[in-house]
């Protein structure tokens, strides 16, 4: 039996078009028959978490970053350019006009594709961010041993 061709994705950054770039290679190579992995630490969790999830239990620089940080696919900035959230409101109003799916949408369809989406352990811990408070779609919260157990049999890693 032939294994399956792997991609490892790590997804470091929160910023909208990062993140959209990031799914679409994702769903192409699943689409395509790859098995796709994709590790999301430090900004990019901030997708992974329910956007009504709380601060309870947070310190007060987990507070902080918990306020400047916002969770959900929802409200992601751009990287260039986001204008205090003009620029991701165009963004997405051109994304609409042209038929894409929105960021809430492209998750779904990665998670029917059978795209391992997990969560890094570390990050969690640092942001202050709980198991409980994550999205339903996540089904593996993982540290740096398995990000390397996924990236060294696949055959191609990305860091976005």
């Amino acid at each position: 039996m032939q294994n399956k061709e792997m991609l490892t994705l790590v997804i470091f950054s929160g910023d909208l078009d990062k993140l959209l770039a990031a799914f679409i290679i994702a769903t192409g190579a699943a689409a395509s028959g790859m098995q796709v992995n994709m590790f999301f630490t430090f900004w990019g969790l901030k997708l992974l978490q329910r956007a009504d999830a709380g601060t309870k239990g947070l310190n007060w620089m987990q507070k902080l970053f918990s306020l400047f940080v916002k969770p959900g696919s929802e409200r992601r900035p751009i990287s260039k350019l986001n204008m205090f959230g003009m620029g991701a409101a165009m963004m997405k109003k051109i994304m609409k006009k042209s038929k894409m799916p929105t960021l809430g949408e492209m998750i779904l369809t990665a998670k029917s594709l059978n795209v391992k989406l997990t969560a890094c352990s570390t990050s969690m811990n640092i942001l202050g961010i709980s198991r409980e408070s994550l999205i339903p779609e996540v089904e593996h919260v993982a540290g740096v041993a398995s990000f390397l157990a996924d990236s060294q049999q696949s055959h191609t890693t990305l860091f976005i």
